[in-house]
């Protein structure tokens, strides 16, 4: 049974591989978006319940994406392995399998907030494509021979490779003038820049790698030529600017730290970068925002929307459309050409990468992307700390020991972080100086360790007087909460 099904199952899966190919060299050439494989992740993103992207999130980290793209390829594959054998007895077995696997690629690829008519097309064309290859070698693989076999699988193959391959060109090649085209901005010298990092602060204090975490599975690529940012609803007048408009106006550069929601107590989702980007505040007083307008949409190019509270926007905080990161133009991956940042509101609810347009609106009115699946609609950061030395289960030496981490509270400032160790009572570690309230603190606490196991736990105090909550609660709706706590060995 097997020798009998085994070859007519590996024709099916390299037919449907040469029908992804050709999709994919398709939508790369013409529209990205389109992408079969992309546009069914994407829509299984959308509609994967919160606790499983969160399960996600927390344990599979930048992996997240390659292992659902892997995921959708051993669907696939067991899928037309099936249908690869039913082809060799029914006929239409073939025309109803390609049917199935085009018409997912062409809803997925609709259903996409961004989404044109067009971007069914590459489905649909990868799916006929798919399907005449299987009827093709329908009389070639009910019994065939080792060389037959062999040469139809040759020939079919070899043209998903090269499909493939072209598609991977395309990309390559879109890719690089990107690239390029970044490389060759010249950002202009802030008009307000930031101030010089206080002295005395310890190793780590700004990233050099801020964390990631977003649903596309693949990166926009933006050409700054064509970009613009439209910006309208309810305003007196519409805007709409190109990357040398933005660059035209005079930017500000400050140090903040940005976390992500979806942080766990302890967790890597934070970091602290120098911004550059032209102040929102001023922009939308130039527009004249109705006062009734209490949420602002940001949009991106694939479609994501994030919501933000007017009133953070025109309180005095450094909420930016930001242009560049730690001196340079932004990375790909953190929104470039422009990204969005609200300081002292989790990156869900302020800081939209890739940004098109931005439309003033109410809450009343509109939910944004992670409001309709159950997150709380303003998301502003908690106070929260860290400690970041000792690690977990680390084992340290007898004597004198430094407990080291971050705490933050953006807008408000830290005011005291205090540790404690075992059952003992709390005591105040030593602040490091900050630029600002906007960032993070580093802390430090010289511990007399003594010989055992040892539990350590940090809490922090805002600049509002508000002691950290020890209540443990996840990061859904709005953030988690409680007091990082480790356990650490001393020799």
């Amino acid at each position: 049974m097997i020798r009998r099904t085994g070859k007519p199952a590996l024709i099916g899966v390299f037919c449907a591989a040469l029908g992804v190919a050709a999709a994919e060299l398709l939508a790369a050439a013409t529209r990205p978006a389109a992408s079969p494989l992309v546009a069914v992740g994407g829509a299984i993103i959308d509609a994967t319940p919160t606790p499983v992207k969160e399960f996600a999130v927390r344990n599979l980290g930048t992996y997240d994406k390659p292992v659902l793209l892997g995921s959708i390829g051993l669907v696939l594959i067991i899928f037309t392995a099936v249908v690869g054998i039913l082809t060799i007895r029914r006929r239409w077995a073939a025309i109803a399998g390609a049917a199935v696997f085009g018409l997912a690629g062409a809803t997925a690829a609709l259903s996409r907030p961004a989404a044109i008519t067009y971007d069914a097309v590459p489905s649909l064309l990868g799916a006929a494509i798919a399907a005449g290859a299987l009827l093709w070698t329908r009389t070639r693989t009910a019994n065939p021979d080792r060389r037959t076999f062999l040469r139809t699988a040759l020939l079919i193959t070899g043209g998903a490779v090269l499909f493939g391959g072209a598609a991977e060109t395309v990309k390559r090649v879109r890719g690089g003038a990107i690239a390029r085209s970044r490389e060759a901005i010249k950002l202009p010298v802030p008009a307000d820049p930031a101030k010089p990092l206080p002295s005395g602060l310890a190793p780590g204090f700004s990233s050099e790698k801020l964390y990631r975490v977003d649903t596309a599975l693949t990166l926009p690529k933006i050409d700054v030529g064509t970009w613009s940012l439209r910006i309208h609803g309810m305003v007196d007048k519409e805007l709409e600017l190109s990357f040398a408009d933005l660059l035209d106006r005079p930017l500000r550069e400050r140090d903040i730290t940005l976390n992500c929601v979806s942080n766990e107590v302890g967790g890597p989702y934070i970091g602290t970068v120098r911004w550059l980007g032209v102040p929102l505040a001023p922009l939308l007083a130039e527009l004249g925002v109705d006062p009734k307008a209490d949420q602002l949409v940001a949009r991106s190019v694939e479609g994501m929307t994030i919501g933000t509270p007017v009133a953070t926007l025109l309180d005095g905080r450094d909420a930016m459309l930001c242009v560049g990161m730690n001196g340079e133009p932004l990375p790909v991956e953190h929104g470039f050409p422009v990204r969005m940042l609200t300081p002292g509101l989790y990156g869900y609810a302020g800081s939209c990468k890739w940004v098109t347009e931005l439309e003033l609106t109410t809450f009343a009115d509109f939910d944004a992307y992670w409001v309709r699946r159950g997150w709380a609609a303003q998301g502003p950061v908690k106070t929260a700390s860290r400690i970041d030395k000792p690690q977990p289960f680390a084992t340290v030496q007898a004597g004198n020991a430094t407990v080291a981490g971050v705490a933050w509270a953006q807008g408000r400032g830290i005011r005291t972080v205090e540790v404690r160790v075992d059952d003992r009572g709390w005591e105040k570690a030593e602040l490091l100086p900050v630029p600002s309230s906007d960032t993070w603190v580093q802390w430090r606490y010289e511990w007399k360790a003594t010989p055992g196991p040892h539990t350590l736990a940090v809490r922090a105090t805002d600049g509002t007087g508000a002691v950290q909550t020890e209540q443990r609660a996840t990061p859904f709706p709005d953030g988690a909460t409680g007091w990082h706590t480790i356990t650490t060995t001393v020799d």
